[in-house]
């Protein structure tokens, strides 16, 4: 597994802490992105930051 990659089983049964909807993954940005709430949560070395906080509003984009 590449460091730009998420385990599959892992994306499974992530979900977004907001909505508590699905995410999907983006590999060239490296975030996992819920379209529910309209946020891009980072992925850092390999690991999955699922903290609003930390998140980045797709609207501003």
């Amino acid at each position: 597994m590449s460091e730009r990659s998420i385990d599959p089983k892992l994306l499974e049964i992530l979900v977004c802490p907001l909505t508590k909807g699905p995410l999907t993954y983006d590999a060239s940005a490296a975030e996992l992105v819920s379209d529910n709430a309209r946020l891009a949560f980072p992925i850092r070395d390999g690991i999955p930051i699922m903290l609003i906080d930390e998140a980045r509003s797709l609207d501003d984009a």
